[in-house]
């Protein structure tokens, strides 16, 4: 055997260690298996195909909550506060992040595992940035095996938090069970910097910094406009609750919880399981999309016109819909060669 075997042969993932690390709720086992999902060498995604079969009959059990906010509204301190409650009262709590700006521009969120340095050592507690690199279809798809991953590893409650802004928050709307918006009073307009797209996803509203005094006055008088926007956009059946709350203080984060509940509670067995089964449908072509974006980027072929077709598109000798043409054909030409 040769060196590069020897290698290759010691780089080979134990799979059923591995599984049997995870249900024993072991958090290096726990990091290696999420390890193991997020990346995208074509041996290790055939080892996390195998690895999740096993993992996915132990899973299912959690409460997963998406969370997202704007800009400032203390995201970090309200999971932590959150976070600290639930581990209190006996639960093992996950937490994940999604973030698009890492895809872009290699941005860390680990500085928002600094930032909750209580909840980082508990341990009935995991945190886990979501990777630096990829597609954001390529972070929803290792952040969604990451959460099967707790709960065969026996977690009761995952936390999904959205880092970025935009597409990201539909995309954890989707694979959730609760989507938890959060939002701080302002000066003016009250709805300014939310878009209507977050008022049609969101099943909870929490507005933070409802600490003392005029905070408190305005943070409930933000949540009395946005109450009445929300019965605007989704009638007054629709609405989600309001609901203020200090995360700095650790005040009206229970009653945060209960709503998450509630709205659990309302969605009964049978409608959660629908759900669940929906959002499996939508992540199986999110799969699809992911998995042949990786092997567009793997194709011999592509790579061999990839450098042409740019400088022609660039140039202007070729358009955009041209070009792809040229670039699928030659991704084509991978499946002539196989067969």
């Amino acid at each position: 055997m040769t060196g590069a075997e020897q290698a290759t042969k010691r780089r080979q993932v134990d799979v059923p260690a591995l599984v049997e690390g995870v249900r024993a709720g072991q958090r290096a086992a726990i990091s290696r298996a999420i390890t193991l999902v997020e990346s995208s060498r074509r041996d290790h995604r055939l080892a996390a195909r195998e690895l999740l079969a096993e993992l996915t009959p132990y899973a299912g059990g959690a409460v997963r909550v998406g969370i997202s906010g704007v800009p400032g509204v203390g995201k970090s301190t309200t999971i932590e506060a959150l976070g600290s409650n639930l581990t209190a009262a006996g639960k093992k709590v996950g937490v994940l992040a999604v973030d698009p700006s890492s895809v872009r521009t290699g941005g860390s969120v680990l500085g928002d595992k600094t930032r909750m340095a209580r909840l980082s050592v508990d341990p009935n507690a995991y945190i886990r940035p979501s990777p630096s690199e990829g597609t954001l279809g390529g972070v929803a798809r290792a952040t969604a095996q990451a959460m099967t991953i707790l709960e065969a590893a026996g977690y009761d409650v995952i936390l999904v938090e959205t880092v970025g802004v935009g597409q990201s928050e539909v995309t954890v709307a989707g694979m959730v069970d609760t989507f938890l918006f959060l939002t701080i009073a302002r000066t003016g307009d009250q709805l300014q910097g939310i878009k209507k797209g977050i008022l049609e996803i969101a099943d909870v509203i929490g507005v933070n910094k409802a600490d003392e005094g005029e905070q408190e006055i305005a943070a409930k008088s933000a949540a009395r406009e946005l109450s009445g926007a929300l019965r605007l956009v989704r009638g007054m059946a629709g609405a989600p609750k309001v609901i203020t709350y200090s995360g700095l203080h650790n005040r009206g984060l229970d009653e945060v919880w209960a709503e998450i509940e509630a709205h659990r509670e309302k969605l009964g067995d049978e409608g959660l399981a629908k759900k669940r089964a929906d959002q499996q449908l939508d992540f199986t072509w999110a799969l699809v999309r992911d998995e042949l974006e990786q092997r567009l980027r793997h194709s011999s072929h592509v790579a061999a016109i990839r450098e042409e077709v740019s400088q022609a598109v660039k140039a202007g000798d070729i358009n955009a819909p041209e070009a792809a043409d040229r670039i699928l054909a030659a991704y084509d030409l991978d499946s002539v060669v196989e067969d």
